[in-house]
């Protein structure tokens, strides 16, 4: 079935793009929409949930260029180069993106549209349909470009979203005030008014799709579908029910004024994260847990933990009386101490301390800002590095040092192991000239045909876990050796010559038995061990694809 959709695809694009060249070439001709209808036709067709059809031009089913021609028409095929052609302007997003609605974005092979605030909205493919989210990640834009098919205000009014905006030479203002025919106005971070124009037949709407006579009348139906889930930049009266229960449960202390800004996302993420949903901020199906009785409340901060328990051992030493002097010091007030990062926390101070990690070479992820079991590991690791008790988390001396020039930054063990694979021959040359003073002719070199049996196991360059048992294994053996040496000394003082030769001959070979049995047994733990971590990595990366997919599925 899918295959014959497919088909019927291309067919319908190729009969679409034979029609355009033959009535009329280029249909770039005109300005048929403007800035802000184009970022709210794509955002309809984020929260209506439209599907990727490849060579799609229609409401409901659309590829990424088709998502605009579908509200404005134009130029599908090279829609940079038709701008550029026809003196629009464009230039690079990684100089930043003007503050202009409904901008185009493209690089190799794809477009998308620019809304507002680092937001873009793109026709992603047969596994996302219509996506919305930040600038970066998987879309790294190359160049921004004002469409040809679309117009553009220079300076006045413009409403998008339920918000109005005031464009001064292009774009529109943002952080600051303006006093408009009279009357004063405040424009916050995002560009939006505090209050309504007093002449609103002044600002510019948003008209309804003008690419084909057949959306004409959509345009309506599909601006009043009530969206189904909320994330960052959206604003509307849910937004404020979801900021007043955030509050209640402890992970949002911010205004509630309907928009879904960086505060509201954070706390939304870190309720995800409580109550073990898939964290992307986004509240779709999420929301019947965040509404529900069982919501988890914000954890409470662990630091009032481990400032009492150094306070309260001493109290065990003190005597059975105490003097006023005690109690007058017990009593006295003291300062807390300052609050780390626990576990838990989605804070700007965790990401300062990934990042730390990250330039010390412990945390190998990408930044996010919650203090996860990846995070906490990574804290451990520095620990231990740095000569400090390994808890995973932060007090005040793994604070200080983590940020003062005496970090110890992470060696990769790879390079100590070829270090120490160097050292080796020397090592063993100073060892067998020490030896040979202390050991018989007849009593066998056995540290170093252990160590020639466990590095035979072992890949070129690696230092794994079993090489700490067979250090341990080989310092056993040394010592049997040193107790059979003392034996065989006592009993040649009361055997004679060919009794004395006798028993060491005995000696030797159980000795030669025993160091057999160590080195096969030696060698097996290391195969197994090997063994068994091979086939855990295994099993946990399919758990993760599995748990990946089954996430896409439900989102998709």
């Amino acid at each position: 079935m899918n295959r014959i959709k497919k088909l019927g695809a291309v067919i319908l694009s190729t009969l679409t793009v034979t029609s355009a060249c033959v009535v009329g070439g280029s249909m770039s001709a005109g300005a048929s929409g403007t800035g802000a209808g184009l970022a709210e036709w794509s955002l309809n067709a984020y929260y209506s949930g439209w599907s990727y059809v490849w060579g799609g031009a229609t409401p409901g089913a659309v590829d990424c260029s088709g998502l605009i021609y579908s509200y404005c028409g134009g130029n599908r095929t090279s829609m940079l180069s038709d701008a550029q052609a026809n003196g629009r302007d464009w230039g690079y997003v990684s100089s930043g993106v003007p503050r202009v609605h409904g901008l185009g974005l493209s690089r190799p092979g794809h477009v998308g549209v620019y809304i507002e605030d680092g937001m873009e909205v793109d026709a992603r493919g047969d596994d996302y349909g219509v996506c919305y989210q930040e600038i970066g990640g998987w879309n790294n834009w190359d160049c921004w470009f004002k469409l040809t098919a679309v117009s553009y205000p220079d300076n006045g009014w413009e409403e998008f979203n339920g918000n109005y905006y005031y464009y001064e030479n292009g774009e529109y203002i943002v952080n600051t005030q303006r006093t408009i025919d009279g009357e004063t106005y405040y424009f916050d971070s995002k560009g939006h008014s505090g209050k309504t124009p007093t002449d609103t037949s002044a600002v510019a709407e948003a008209p309804a799709s003008s690419g084909s006579s057949d959306n004409s009348g959509s345009s309506d139906t599909q601006s009043q579908s009530k969206p189904t889930t909320w994330s960052k930049g959206s604003n509307d009266d849910e937004v404020v029910k979801i900021q007043k229960r955030l509050a209640e449960l402890g992970y949002y202390n911010g205004a509630i004024d309907g928009d879904f800004g960086e505060l509201t996302d954070a706390a939304f993420r870190a309720f995800q994260a409580a109550a073990g949903l898939f964290v992307d901020g986004i509240a779709g199906s999420d929301r019947e847990v965040l509404y529900s009785d069982n919501a988890p409340a914000k954890p409470e901060e662990k630091v009032e933990e481990t400032t009492q328990a150094p306070a309260e051992q001493p109290a065990e030493e003190a005597p059975a009386e105490e003097t006023p002097a005690q109690e007058a010091t017990e009593e006295a007030p003291t300062e807390p101490a300052p609050a780390y990062p626990v576990e838990g926390d989605f804070t700007n101070a965790v990401a300062d301390l990934q990042y730390r990690l990250a330039d010390l070479g412990y945390f190998g992820i990408e930044i996010t800002g919650y203090f996860g079991d990846y995070t906490s590991d990574a804290v451990m690791s520095f620990q231990l590095a740095n000569g400090l008790i390994g808890t995973g988390e932060l007090d005040e001396e793994t604070y200080a040092l983590l940020f003062s020039d005496d970090a110890v930054a992470y060696t990769a063990p790879e390079v100590e192991a070829a270090g120490a694979e160097a050292e080796q021959p020397a090592q063993a040359d100073a060892q067998t000239e020490s030896e040979t003073e202390e050991q018989s002719a007849e009593t066998p070199a056995v540290p170093s045909i252990l160590r020639d049996a466990v590095a035979a196991t072992q890949p070129a360059g690696v230092v794994s876990d079993s090489q700490t048992y067979s250090e341990s294994a080989v310092k056993a053996v040394e010592k049997a050796n040193k107790v059979t040496e003392k034996a065989l000394e006592k009993s040649s003082a009361l055997a004679s010559d060919s009794a004395t030769a006798q028993v060491k001959r005995s000696a030797n070979v159980w000795i030669w038995l025993v160091l057999v049995a160590v080195i096969l047994g030696v060698a097996a733990l290391v195969l197994l061990k090997r063994d068994k971590k091979t086939r855990y990595q295994r099993y946990t990366e399919k758990k993760k694809r599995n748990a990946a997919r089954a996430q896409l599925n439900a989102r998709w």
